[in-house]
C-alpha cells in the first residue's frame, strides 16, 4: 500500500469539475484508491472516500488548502499514486 498526503492547491478546491477529473484518472487503475480528509474540530477526520466515486469525493468538501491522505493499494499502486498526486499538483488542469 502506498500512502501520503496531498494538499488541494487550486483556487476553487475539489469542486465538481475537479472531482470529475480526479475520478476519471483513478478509474484508469486497478488499485483501490481512497482519500481521507485530515483536520481538527468540526473539520475532523472523515471516513475514507472511494476516489473512484464522484459523490464520495465531493462529500469530502475539500476546499483550497485542505490536506487529504491518499492511499493506493493494488498492482499499480505506485503509478496510481503518482498520477493522482500530479493531477492535484497541476491544479486539475485549471491553472489557478
Amino acid at each position: 500500500m502506498k500512502t501520503g498526503s496531498i494538499e488541494i492547491v487550486n483556487k476553487l478546491g475539489l469542486h465538481a469539475r475537479a472531482a470529475s477529473r480526479l475520478v476519471k484518472t483513478t478509474k484508469l487503475f486497478a488499485a483501490r484508491i481512497s482519500l481521507r480528509r485530515q483536520g481538527t474540530g468540526d473539520e475532523g477526520d472523515k471516513a475514507a472516500a472511494d476516489a473512484k466515486s464522484i459523490m464520495a469525493v465531493l462529500m469530502l468538501e475539500a476546499a483550497c488548502g485542505t490536506t487529504l491522505e491518499l492511499a493506493c493499494d493494488g498492482p499499480d499502486e505506485a503509478e496510481a499514486f503518482a498520477a493522482v498526486s500530479a493531477l492535484v499538483a497541476d491544479r486539475f488542469g485549471e491553472g489557478e
